[in-house]
């Protein structure tokens, strides 16, 4: 046999010998990716599912702290309330007791300027009393003086002086009565117009004692009750799925098989040629 033809078999056969470690480790290749994937899917379904537990969690939590703290914000609202209608009718309280103790002080002081005008009015009927009283002992001195004068008139000598003695005492007597007289108007007078402000003066102090009282108190509105605001609308978290992992790309087994069986083929053939 020829050399040439020794070195063609031997290299024919190595290269089928190739082919088949080529084929081998393209399905030890397939198997691993095979493999590779697998666990990819098992990582992403894995993954969603955890996803998936996690936002159901994270959801009831919410709707939990929703409700708690609805629960709390209407339990302050209606403490707030109860305690504004405390206030409310508290300070009412306080404003009647004191619009009550405002007219007591009114009606007090009306009594006391009636008192105080009755008190004036008794001092100016007392003056004015006092007057009179000297007026009369006044009228009375003139008399007497009168009586003295036509006495000492009749001790003088009749005729001529007599008469004029006579006149100048009646004259004497018309003018004080006369003086003592236009006195008593003017008091009468001046008491009347003291009387009077005695009254205006009442009436002013009146005045402005009502003015000074407290306005009755009107009780306010009642505090509106606290309304329960609208309950919220949960959406449900969308479920979560697995993500996409590609197949993986098979290499074909055979082809490297075919390639050394036919590089083997063409040594040989190249080899019987020569």
């Amino acid at each position: 046999m020829p050399v040439a033809a020794v070195f063609a078999g031997i290299s024919a056969v190595a290269s089928i010998a190739g082919g088949i470690a080529g084929s081998s480790q393209a399905a030890s290749q397939n198997a691993q990716a095979q493999a590779n994937y697998e666990a990819q899917k098992r990582a992403a379904e894995e993954a969603a599912r955890l996803t998936n537990e996690y936002n159901k969690k994270v959801f009831e939590a919410d709707k939990e702290n929703y409700k708690r703290q609805r629960a709390y914000e209407w339990d302050t609202a209606v403490k707030q309330w109860q305690y504004n209608t405390e206030i409310q009718d508290y300070q009412y309280l306080q404003t009647a007791k004191q619009y009550l103790s405002s007219v007591e002080n009114t009606q007090q002081q009306l009594v006391y300027n009636s008192l105080a005008a009755l008190e004036a009015q008794e001092q100016e009927q007392a003056s004015l009393a006092e007057i009179l009283n000297q007026a009369a002992f006044q009228q009375e001195g003139f008399i007497i003086e009168n009586l003295k004068n036509e006495g000492r008139a009749a001790l003088l000598q009749a005729g001529g002086s007599r008469a004029k003695a006579l006149q100048s005492t009646v004259a004497e007597q018309g003018r004080n009565a006369a003086i003592l007289s236009a006195s008593l108007v003017s008091a009468g007078m001046q008491s009347q117009r003291n009387m009077r402000d005695i009254q205006m003066g009442r009436y002013a102090d009146d005045l402005k004692a009502r003015n000074a009282m407290m306005i009755e108190p009107e009780r306010l509105p009642d505090i509106p009750k606290p309304v329960m605001a609208p309950e919220r609308i949960f959406v449900e978290p969308m479920k979560a799925t697995a993500a996409f992992v590609p197949s993986p790309i098979q290499q074909s087994t055979f082809a490297p098989i075919i390639q050394g069986i036919a590089a083997g083929t063409a040594n040989v053939a190249m080899a019987v040629k020569k």
